[in-house]
């Protein structure tokens, strides 16, 4: 039986396996293996590329939001405003500061958050606001820049899903006080193992970013702030350098197959299955193609049973997480996610994504909801 995996490492490392092993090669025999100048290629490179001053090399993308919202001084007891409807990692970041992660609900076409419900969660707490660039779209920034105008508030732009994605000609960290990437492999610039960077133009925020992921140290064992270690490593640069150069090529092939999927879908299932919309003026990089369908559990495992991967991002809104439990959220608080959550699904997405296979993908979805009309 054929098998579609939702991303397939492999092919993109056959094309790229002799310049990435002579990269790690040369690390290694540099001895050179923390903040090097592999590290301070890739900070400039993807400052360049998000036209901004800065880029500071971190663990995670976890740590990447974490750091950034303290270099922003977002300190215990404040709050922060997010969306629900995005990974842990988001939220967590927030709590891991002692601050209060304060949910807002989604715009229901493009999942991140709408910023018409945004000045209703604000108090005199609130010092910040984390909008997602959910599934590779940026988030509606005009809007949510007013309201952070207006309240004098950060904007951290958690662009773990968009690196290349543009909104009304601008990138993340454009449009915020810093943004934040992830080069967990899954990523479209995936390094092969963990990573992450704050991007900045805000001279104050880089400074103590590169501060806090030592330690809080500068100089060297001279303590100023409560940092940690998050540093991304000379190896893990080296690869994401090679990557780095085919990024938006990356983006244009990953749009290519989104393109596919939709006009082929829109023609045969258009009645059960709603495509991606991409936001006028929006450069969307496709990091997850995620459908809203109907009969969702069923057509996973129908797909499941002819070979094909398919995933939920997310199936448990974080206002509904347990850990969340003590901020007295409940169900129904939401119900834009809420929905949201048992309608999404996400087909295989990656630039060396064969046309037949995504043409066996389409026609399995068709087959699925021709069985049960």
């Amino acid at each position: 039986m054929k098998r579609i995996k939702m991303l397939d490492l492999s092919e993109q490392y056959k094309d790229i396996k002799g310049e990435i092993l002579d990269k790690i090669n040369e690390v290694i025999s540099s001895s050179q293996l923390i903040l090097g100048n592999n590290v301070n290629e890739l900070e400039q490179d993807v400052a360049k590329y998000s036209n901004v001053t800065n880029g500071i090399g971190v663990g995670n993308g976890s740590d990447a939001i974490h750091i950034a919202l303290q270099a922003a001084k977002v300190k215990e007891g404040d709050e922060v405003i997010t969306t629900p409807f995005t990974f842990f990692a988001t939220a967590g970041a927030i709590a891991r500061l002692g601050a209060i992660p304060v949910f807002v609900d989604i715009d229901s076409i493009t999942f991140n958050i709408d910023p018409q419900k945004i000045e209703n969660a604000i108090t005199d707490r609130t010092k910040a606001i984390i909008p997602v660039h959910l599934y590779g779209q940026m988030a509606d920034m005009d809007e949510i820049n007013k309201i952070a105008k207006k309240h004098n508030l950060v904007i951290v732009e958690d662009a773990a899903q968009a690196i290349g994605a543009e909104y009304q000609g601008k990138k993340p960290g454009e449009l915020g006080t810093a943004a934040t990437y992830s080069f967990f492999p899954t990523k479209n610039l995936g390094a092969y193992g963990d990573g992450g960077m704050i991007v900045t133009s805000n001279k104050e925020v880089a400074e103590d970013s590169r501060v806090i992921r030592v330690h809080g140290s500068k100089p060297k064992y001279h303590h100023h702030l409560l940092g940690y270690n998050s540093r991304l490593d000379e190896i893990q640069a080296a690869i994401l350098n090679v990557k780095f150069k085919k990024i938006s090529e990356f983006s244009e092939q990953r749009r290519q197959r989104a393109k596919f999927y939709s006009q082929k879908l829109k023609e045969i299932v258009s009645e059960y299955v709603s495509t991606p919309t991409e936001r006028e003026g929006n450069y969307h990089v496709y990091h997850q193609y995620t459908l809203r369908v109907k009969r969702r559990d069923e057509l996973k495992e129908f797909l499941k049973e002819n070979g094909i991967d398919s995933m939920i991002y997310y199936p448990v809104p974080l206002h509904l997480q347990p850990v969340f439990e003590e901020l007295g959220y409940k169900r129904g608080d939401f119900p834009v996610t809420e929905k949201a959550i048992d309608e999404v699904l996400s087909l295989p997405m990656y630039p060396e994504l064969r046309r037949e296979d995504q043409e066996y993908i389409v026609e399995k979805i068709e087959q699925f909801y021709s069985l049960r009309k």
